[in-house]
């Protein structure tokens, strides 16, 4: 009976206590996306802790420059060239994993797109592609490989999800909803490893405002407003990240300014958000990426991270 309130004490104290960072060396992690910006710097803070990688990419050379500059540091790498929107294909993937390297005690889901068009303009697949990468992926790869951290009760799942998918902006509505997906599965994914006392795996979620690394390159809050929320630079992000997945804090915002946002969302009504939300530019912010996007290809280009 007294769970509760002392749970709510102790996450009170942890917050402004520095919290104790978790020894992950010689662990195994998976990283997702992992040729891309984000997903190159969280594989070299991992090495620099001394874990052992496993990377997947759909690109299969910016995957083998990430693994060379991890090799660098000292710590066993392994690549795969996956696509996550193929739900058969993450399957295999994990299968090789096991048998070629070994069993996944960390797994970060990296990897996700934009179809960075309008919603009427859009053509399907692309749409579809979004959910599948940011959302579905999700599913298979926590099916793949939660079983043998389960038989362990040692583990660690991390999501990068979004700002994105606590609170919600015009003209992207596929990642919008594919980032609420995420963070639904995986705050669902927290309660189930919890109700079944499996207090030896981790779950950390991850909900950045957009970063710096290209994938909304344009996109403009009210200019008055932009040098308190700029986009974040990749480097603190992953650094910011690395801190709360050592201290196997469950989720965390970043910047701290994004808590605002996420609480007003829920505590004020309707109106009073909308008129917010337009004060800073929220409603036409994505249009000059979306115009980025429209002059850089016609053939339905996908930006990924």
């Amino acid at each position: 009976h007294n769970v509760a309130p002392l749970s709510l004490l102790l996450a009170v104290v942890q917050t402004f206590l520095r919290p104790r960072l978790k020894c992950i060396d010689g662990e195994l992690c998976l990283i997702t996306g992992a040729g891309g910006a984000l997903g190159r710097l969280f594989a070299l803070e991992f090495a620099k802790e001394g874990a052992h990688l496993v990377l997947w990419d759909c690109n299969t050379a910016a995957n083998e420059q990430t693994a060379k500059l991890a090799r660098e540091i000292g710590v066993q790498v392994h690549t795969y060239t996956v696509d996550l929107s193929k739900r058969q294909g993450i399957y295999e993937a994990a299968d090789r994993v096991r048998a070629e390297v070994g069993e996944v005690s960390m797994v970060v889901n990296n990897a996700g797109v934009v179809a960075g068009r309008r919603l009427l303009e859009c053509p399907d697949e692309l749409l579809e592609r979004t959910l599948l990468v940011n959302c579905h992926a999700l599913f298979w790869m926590t099916k793949a490989f939660l079983p043998q951290m389960k038989a362990k009760n040692h583990g660690h799942i991390v999501t990068v999800a979004s700002a994105l998918g606590l609170f919600s902006t015009a003209c992207v509505e596929d990642y919008c909803a594919s980032k609420f997906g995420a963070v639904g599965f995986h705050e669902s994914l927290t309660h189930e490893l919890l109700a079944e006392d499996l207090d030896g795996i981790k779950t950390t979620l991850l909900c950045p405002y957009i970063v710096d690394t290209g994938m909304f390159a344009g996109c403009e809050i009210r200019k008055e407003l932009r040098s308190l929320i700029p986009p974040l630079e990749p480097l603190y992000t992953v650094q910011q990240s690395m801190k709360a997945i050592l201290a196997e804090q469950q989720m965390v915002c970043i910047p701290r300014l994004m808590y605002i946002p996420f609480l007003t969302r829920a505590l004020l009504p309707w109106d009073a958000n909308l008129a917010t939300y337009r004060f800073m530019g929220g409603d036409k912010c994505m249009l000059p990426f979306i115009k980025n996007v429209e002059l850089k290809t016609s053939n339905g280009h996908i930006k990924s991270s």
